[in-house]
């Protein structure tokens, strides 16, 4: 904690001991620096953006809906740094979490600190259509879990990314882009990670992780990156489309939702269980006009998805209980749109469904949601709301209304 104040208190006072004789010719949502070296060997824009909002929730116990929950909370709060470095084809990204739920997930594998670190990534284009990355960034895959979470059109991702999205990852990434001719564009990104997720520091417990993603815009690439964007901010004049697919498979895995999730240990806790995680994503994102629409579907399979001992018994603990250390395996369908207007006001909605594998002993859910967002400076700054409808097993209910701001400097 002490380490976090002082380095933040550190940027804060470098800038305003370097700025507070001048203005800068920058604005707002393009970075609180932006500095480039006078020879151009390098750049830097630091950018600190934070998530705040308000949640109220109702449990319905099979007569009526209950007194509600209230939670108040800084949902993220980051600290964001990138530019290029010797050469503009040299690019790099570091990102910092701050917030509790950011930094939460200290264990025996990140040496219990702090999951401080999001994204540490050099990203190298050494020919004209191939880019090389190294380091800690977020694996290829759902296009709703790529999307950052300043760019969102409701309040926060859905239950199949949630539940089902392979995260980020430490390792390198070969990506490349190919013209078929007339605006058709093809992406191959391929991945080889650790396999255990962000910030892992005590070596690589079990085998690696491979990532392939494949994405085809027929009608060619969407404004600003917009195919990572949510909502028609560019009000694009002709229809973009993007079609995707992703296959994931991690060797040997250790942790319940691939590199996320509980570690599964066997042997009376005394070693770590493997097993074989197929991971496979499908997914769309169309913008036109002001609408926007993505869909997505995603499937994880295991090989052999219940924890087991050496001798083949299934896993206990030290005092004998069942360690109860199963891959969440299943399956999700999420169907969101929306229609932004030209005062800037959108009305989204989005329909998800989940269903795991009986093994799991998870009932499926149902999630119905509706929201209104005002784009203050785009996603830089927006006030949202949204209203949730979900059923487990189709009768436990639950009614969950969100408002929150993001500001992104």
């Amino acid at each position: 904690m002490r380490l976090k104040i002082t380095f933040t208190a550190f940027l804060l006072c470098a800038y305003i001991s370097t700025n507070s004789q001048e203005i800068s010719d920058t604005s707002f949502g393009k970075g609180l620096i932006n500095f480039t070296a006078k020879d151009s060997s390098f750049s830097i824009k630091f950018a600190p953006r934070f998530q705040v909002r308000s949640e109220s929730s109702w449990n319905h116990d099979g007569n009526q809906y209950g007194s509600p929950e209230h939670t108040f909370i800084v949902r993220r709060a980051r600290l964001k740094f990138d530019g290029f470095a010797y050469s503009p084809k040299l690019k790099y990204k570091l990102e910092l979490g701050l917030s509790n739920r950011d930094v939460s997930g200290a264990n025996d594998f990140n040496r219990d600190t702090p999951n401080i670190i999001l994204d540490a990534v050099i990203m190298w284009n050494f020919a004209e259509n191939f880019e090389l990355w190294a380091g800690q960034t977020k694996l290829p895959g759902n296009v709703e879990r790529v999307v950052s979470s300043a760019n969102l059109q409701l309040i926060d991702r859905s239950l199949l990314n949630s539940r089902f999205n392979i995260d980020r990852d430490l390792g390198i990434q070969l990506r490349h882009k190919t013209n078929l001719g007339n605006h058709f564009l093809m992406r191959e990104k391929f991945a080889i990670s650790q396999g255990e997720g962000r910030n892992t520091s005590e070596g690589n417990r079990g085998g690696l992780q491979y990532t392939g993603r494949l994405e085809f815009l027929p009608f060619g690439e969407f404004q600003s990156k917009g195919d990572y964007v949510q909502a028609d901010l560019k009000r694009e004049a002709t229809p973009k489309l993007m079609l995707a697919a992703t296959y994931n498979f991690n060797q040997d895995a250790v942790r319940e939702r691939n590199g996320l999730g509980d570690y599964m240990f066997n042997d009376a806790g005394t070693s770590l269980y493997e097993t074989d995680i197929e991971t496979i994503f499908v997914d769309a994102m169309f913008k036109h006009k002001g609408f926007s629409f993505m869909g997505e579907y995603a499937q994880r399979n295991a090989n052999n998805p219940i924890a087991k001992n050496s001798d083949g018994t299934l896993a206990t603990g030290s005092g004998g209980e069942l360690t109860e250390s199963i891959v969440l395996t299943g399956d999700a369908l999420n169907l969101q749109a929306g229609y932004l207007f030209k005062t800037n006001y959108e009305i989204a909605g989005r329909y998800t469904t989940v269903n795991y594998e009986a093994i799991t002993g998870n009932l499926p859910q149902k999630q119905y949601t509706l929201g209104v967002s005002k784009y203050i400076v785009g996603h830089k700054l927006k006030v949202q709301s949204d209203l949730s409808h979900t059923t487990v097993d189709g009768m436990e209910d639950n009614i969950t209304f969100r408002l929150g701001f993001d500001i992104h400097f």
